[in-house]
């Protein structure tokens, strides 16, 4: 069973930037693909990003391309969401996501295991 951290969200106001740290801590060998997703009260869960096993591809949610970036520390479970010019929108709990099994990255059901969350809050 794996485990997975979340770390860095806070309050803060618009045109800010946070950056939200995952960490697995399981003792797998294997490299997972990993996604932030998020959701707000009311909401369903939506996909913000994603990052290949390798890192060698990422993906985004429309309304946050070319404003967040996914990255992770090579040859680990360990992926960064940098948020910049942050919107009141973006006011979510961020969920990290790993080992995607089946469907598309996109989809909150194809992955195994998820953190707790943590709260993102823009202020206008």
């Amino acid at each position: 069973q794996e485990k997975l951290v979340e770390s860095g969200g806070g309050s803060v106001q618009t045109g800010d930037s946070l950056r939200l740290s995952c960490a697995a801590s399981g003792r797998s060998s294997r490299n997972y693909d990993m996604a932030w997703f998020r959701q707000a009260p009311g909401r369903e869960r939506e996909f913000v990003a994603a990052i290949t096993w390798g890192g060698g591809h990422t993906f985004y949610g429309a309304s946050v391309q070319g404003r967040f970036n996914i990255s992770r520390e090579n040859g680990e479970n360990r992926v960064y969401l940098q948020m910049d010019n942050l919107k009141p929108e973006d006011t979510a709990v961020y969920y990290c996501a790993a080992d995607r099994r089946r469907g598309s990255y996109r989809a909150p059901d194809g992955y195994d295991y998820w953190g707790q969350g943590t709260q993102v809050t823009v202020s206008s």
